[in-house]
C-alpha cells in the first residue's frame, strides 16, 4: 500500500522554488540550502520566485499577486512542481495547487522524499514509510475533496463509510503495523547495546549538519566503502564499524544522519530509534565544515536536534572538517584540564587523522575510572552487578572476608552503581587512575 501513496519526483522534473523571506527568525530558511535540497530529490530547477512578508498568508501562505507571479512562471516554463521553502499547511497545499494547476510541496514534503530516495536497508525504508504516512495523514484532504461534499438526505446517502474515511482508516492500521516492527527493530539494537556495554566496548557516534563529510571521515577513520557524496543526506542508514585505538583498545564507531535545519518533526520521531544510538553514545564527534560561514548556526541546529533525543549531556569532541579549504593547520585544541576539545582535520586530504584518533583515546581514557574497590561481604549485590558489566579485571578476598576488586569502567557506569546502590565510591588518589595497582577505592553507604 505504502508504495502506491507516494509520488517521487522523475529525476530532472522541472520545478520552481519559492522562497519567501519571513520577518520572524524562527521561520527564516536559507535559500542555498534549499536549492541543494532540490538538487539532492532530483529537481531541474527552472525559475526561482523570491520575496518578503511580515507574516504568513492564511490561506496561500504568499499574497494573490505572488501566487499570480508563479503562476506565469509556471506557465512559461511548462513546469510540473511548485516547491516552498516553508512549511505549508494542508488546506494552503490545496489552495495553491488549485490556483497553479500542478502539483505543490513544501519544504518537510521535499525532505521526506529525498529520505525515501536515500534509505536502503529495510529498517530505514520502514521509517521513511512511517514519517511519510504520518504527514500524509493531514493532507488527506487534498486528494479527495468532491467526496467531502457527500451529504445525508433522501437519495443523497452514502452506501458506507467515504474513501476519505477508509484511506484514514487503512493508513491508520498500516501506521500501526510499523510501529510495531520498528519496535522489533529496536529491541534487537538495544540487545547489541547492552553486550557491548557489557564487554565495555566505548561508542562513539559521529553527529553533525547534512554535508558537512561525516562519511567521508567514517571512510577515512575505518577503511570502509560508506557512500560518500557532495550533496544533502547522502547517506541515510546508520553504519557501525570498529575503530581500534591506542591505549583503549577497539571502539564502536557509528556514522548517522545528518541534520538540517528545521528538520521535519515527522522525521525525528520516525528515526528516534535510530537516533537512540547516538543518545548511548560514550561521545559525540560533532563533525562541522570549517570553511562555511554558517557554521557556528549550523552547530545550534545540530545541539537542538540533540536535544530533542535527548542526547544534549553526551559529552561532545568538535571535529573542524575541511581545513584545506581554508588553509588551516591539522590541531588539537585542549581546555585548561588537557582534556581534547576541538581537533581540526580534512578528512578529504587525510590530514589530521592521527590527532584525531590521539585525541579521541586521550577523551575515552578520562573517562574511564580504575582501581581497586573494597567491598564488605554484605554488599554482594554491587560485586554482581559489576561482574554483569564485565568491570572486574581481578579479585581477591581479604582476611575479613572482604572483596578486593580491580575495576576498569567508564564514569557514566561508574555514576549508576553509585545511584542505584546507594554507595560512596572515595578515590584516594584521583591523578593516578590510569594505574589500577597505584591507589585503593574504599566503598561505603551513602
Amino acid at each position: 500500500m505504502g508504495a502506491s501513496l507516494f509520488d517521487r519526483p522523475r529525476v530532472g522534473e522541472r520545478a520552481i522554488l519559492v522562497h519567501i523571506d519571513l520577518q520572524s527568525e524562527g521561520q527564516r530558511e536559507q535559500l542555498q540550502e534549499f536549492r541543494e535540497l532540490a538538487q539532492s530529490a532530483g529537481a531541474c530547477v527552472v525559475a526561482c520566485v523570491e520575496g518578503s512578508r511580515n507574516k504568513a498568508d492564511p490561506r496561500y501562505f504568499i499574497g494573490t499577486g505572488k501566487v499570480d507571479q508563479i503562476s506565469e512562471q509556471v506557465a512559461e516554463h511548462n513546469a510540473e512542481l511548485v516547491l516552498f521553502n516553508h512549511t505549508l499547511s494542508p488546506s494552503q497545499e490545496r489552495n495553491l495547487e488549485a490556483r497553479l494547476k500542478c502539483r505543490v510541496l513544501d519544504r518537510t514534503g521535499l525532505i521526506l522524499d529525498i529520505f525515501a530516495q536515500r534509505a536502503r536497508s529495510f529498517e530505514g525504508k520502514l521509517q521513511v514509510e512511517l514519517a511519510q504516512l504520518r504527514h500524509l495523514s493531514t493532507r488527506l484532504v487534498r486528494g479527495w475533496t468532491h467526496l467531502e461534499r457527500q451529504k445525508g438526505g433522501i437519495g443523497l446517502r452514502g452506501p458506507g463509510e467515504t474513501q476519505l474515511e477508509t484511506d484514514r482508516r487503512l493508513i491508520g492500521a498500516r501506521i500501526k503495523q510499523l510501529k510495531l516492527r520498528l519496535k522489533k527493530y529496536t529491541e534487537q539494537r538495544n540487545l547489541g547495546s547492552r553486550a557491548r556495554r557489557r564487554a565495555m566496548i566505548p561508542a562513539v557516534s559521529l553527529v553533525g549538519y547534512t554535508n558537512a563529510g561525516k562519511s567521508t571521515l567514517f571512510n577515512t577513520l575505518t577503511d570502509s566503502g560508506v557512500y560518500a557524496a557532495d550533496q544533502l543526506f547522502a547517506t541515510l542508514d546508520p553504519t557501525l564499524r570498529r575503530l581500534d585505538l591506542a591505549g583503549v583498545g577497539h571502539c564502536i564507531l557509528a556514522d548517522t544522519v545528518g541534520f538540517i535545519r528545521h528538520l521535519p518533526h515527522d522525521l525525528v520521531e520516525a528515526f528516534r530509534s535510530t537516533l537512540e544510538e547516538t543518545a548511548e553514545a560514550d561521545v559525540l564527534l560533532h563533525v562541522i565544515d570549517a570553511s562555511d560561514p554558517e557554521r557556528n548556526a549550523y552547530i545550534e541546529q545540530v545541539n537542538l536536534v540533540l536535544q530533542q533525543i535527548g542526547a544534549e549531556d553526551i559529552p561532545q569532541i568538535r571535529v573542524y572538517n575541511k581545513i584545506d579549504l581554508i588553509d588551516t593547520e591539522a590541531r588539537i585544541d585542549r581546555d585548561e584540564y588537557g582534556v581534547p576539545i576541538r581537533v581540526w582535520v580534512s578528512a578529504q586530504t587525510g590530514a589530521g587523522m592521527q590527532l584525531l584518533q590521539q585525541a579521541l583515546s586521550d577523551f575515552l581514557l578520562q573517562e574511564k575510572v580504575q582501581g581497586r574497590l573494597v567491598l564488605r561481604p554484605d554488599q554482594g549485590n554491587i560485586r554482581a552487578a559489576l561482574y554483569q558489566m564485565g568491570a572486574i579485571n581481578h579479585e581477591e578476598t581479604g582476611a575479613a572476608g572482604e572483596c578486593q576488586l580491580d575495576i576498569l569502567l567508564s564514569k557514566q557506569d561508574f555514576a549508576r552503581i553509585q545511584k542505584k546502590f546507594s554507595v560512596e565510591l572515595v578515590v584516594d588518589s584521583p591523578e593516578l587512575l590510569e594505574s589500577a595497582d597505584d591507589h585503593t577505592m574504599s566503598a561505603s553507604n551513602a
